[in-house]
């Protein structure tokens, strides 16, 4: 090599270590003073060792006409988004599963906003996305649009930019996780908004504007931490995971990709003989849910989303055999299992996800229906709970129903995909009861005549429990599989042997 070849070597990789944590010190401390990290320590925890091959890295923001060349280079570090690909989950997936798309707005490079070539970059890798139909791993902290990038003069509001439509056309095409700690508002929360799932921190704030656009649109001044709190957003079911920190945020988005990158080679399982009495012989008794879902999977593999909204029905992801799976599961220590509309809405959207990106689902239904009554219509039931059926009708993958308990009219029919014949398979534990409606309520409505030509009301209950017991015995597990209702009952301790039996079968 050249003296000439060294000197311009030398001078590439001068200006390559200027975008990196060292030469950029100031910001990294005052990253570390808040309890945050640098968006390249999120990159370095995020990605396989060694995997990452950036894009644009040498970008600054289009200000050359305004400010020092040498100081864009440093304070405007690649235009303050961190673009690449990469492998994750490598050692656990493979070498061609593992491939994604990683997309790290930079706080420390101007609050993060986006600017000329942030756009730029940001619409290449949503154009190798989809060419590649690659997941796509969004760090979203940022205010925003920039309004200072002077050398684009032939730009008057800067609203024929592409990268909204860009990002928005992956949905359904291409797996879109967004991460965010710390400020998240107006561009930078319409793209976190726009993702698949949305992990945040305890610590983000996330809105469609932020302080100064409030304050411009005469509508008062407003502290950043007053303007879209994680916690509120998480509450109200717009936020998917809830995380301590960046670390913990890394870890969960790590975990969900992994299960739509395909098996995992190694797996360990449970004993499963202790299903067979986790649900109380006492019809009326709730029981803990999430005990079985637990049991089922593979050790450490049960991930929760959504947690504290829409509780009468979990979403969430597991593995049996190494295998990934979606999970619906009703949780009748909520309503008592009743789908209520928050409820619907989240289990309509998972579905879709889901089955847009090709998870297989298990339903584990417990459920007496549909949350009924006037407080119920108020929330726009009909509507809701009816999108939980179309987007049922419409699912593309292979769906097995598991029925814990209670299979009772459209609540039921719904966590099974619109009807009892849409799973590829269908079965019931032992103490399984089906009906049109809960029994006690079929009695009620169904014999009205008869309770009340009783003259006391202990002649009453008597019959009531006696005609509920008999309704009990016409509608219990072995009865619906005799009368084809569902495709078997199964000894609970088999459930992961039947659910891989069934999906093997139809080559899923």
């Amino acid at each position: 090599m050249s003296e000439e070849d060294n000197s311009k070597l030398a001078e590439l990789n001068r200006r390559l270590n200027k975008t990196l944590d060292d030469e950029r010190d100031a910001a990294r401390q005052k990253r570390h003073d808040k309890g945050y990290r640098t968006a390249r320590e999120n990159l370095e925890d995020l990605v396989d060792s060694g995997s990452f091959n950036e894009y644009g890295q040498l970008a600054v923001a289009a200000q050359r006409s305004r400010r020092d060349y040498e100081e864009l280079q440093t304070e405007t570090a690649a235009d303050g988004i961190i673009t690449g690909l990469c492998n994750i989950n490598r050692d656990e997936v493979g070498e061609n599963a593992s491939q994604a798309v990683v997309i790290i707005n930079d706080f420390s490079v101007l609050a993060g906003t986006q600017g000329f070539f942030h756009h730029k970059k940001l619409d290449r890798m949503c154009e190798l996305a989809e060419k590649s139909k690659l997941p796509v791993i969004m760090y979203a902290e940022g205010g925003g649009g920039r309004p200072a990038d002077t050398d684009v003069s032939t730009q008057i509001a800067g609203l024929n930019i592409t990268s909204f439509t860009s990002w928005a056309k992956l949905t359904g095409h291409s797996l879109k996780i967004a991460v965010n700690n710390g400020y998240c508002f107006a561009g930078n929360a319409a793209l976190y908004g726009a993702a698949d799932f949305c992990i945040s921190t305890k610590n983000s704030w996330i809105g469609m504007a932020g302080p100064a656009m409030i304050e411009g649109g005469g509508l008062g001044t407003f502290d950043p931490k007053d303007i879209g709190p994680a916690e509120m957003h998480y509450k109200n079911g717009h936020l998917d995971f809830l995380a301590d920190d960046e670390a913990e945020a890394t870890a969960i988005t790590k975990k969900l990709l992994s299960y739509f990158q395909g098996a995992k080679k190694d797996w360990e399982e449970k004993d499963q003989t202790p299903l067979r009495t986790m649900i109380p012989e006492d019809r009326r008794k709730g029981f803990p849910v999430r005990d079985i879902l637990n049991t089922i999977a593979d050790e450490n593999s049960f991930l929760e989303m959504k947690k504290i909204f829409g509780r009468s029905v979990i979403t969430g992801f597991m593995r049996i055999e190494g295998r990934p799976f979606a999970v619906l599961a009703n949780d009748c220590q909520q309503l008592g299992g009743a789908i209520d509309s928050s409820a619907a809405d989240k289990a309509a959207n998972f579905i879709e996800i889901c089955s847009a990106h090709g998870l297989p689902i298990l339903s584990f239904v417990d459920t007496p229906g549909f949350m009924v009554g006037p407080d119920s219509e108020k929330e726009g039931a009909f509507r809701r709970m009816g999108e939980l059926f179309k987007h049922g009708a419409r699912i593309k993958t292979p769906l097995v129903g598991i029925i814990l308990r209670r299979g009772y009219g459209l609540g039921a029919m719904a966590m099974m995909g619109g009807s009892f014949v849409d799973p590829i398979y269908s079965a019931s534990w032992p103490n399984g009861e089906f009906g049109g409606m809960g029994l006690e309520g079929y009695v009620k409505l169904g014999f009205k005549k008869e309770l009340e030509a009783e003259e006391t009301e202990e002649k009453k209950k008597a019959l009531f429990d006696k005609l509920v017991a008999r309704m009990y015995e016409v509608g219990k597990a072995t009865e619906a599989a005799a009368h084809l209702e569902m495709d078997a009952v199964i000894d609970p301790a088999s459930t992961r042997e039947t659910i891989l039996k069934a999906f093997k079968s139809f080559g899923a």
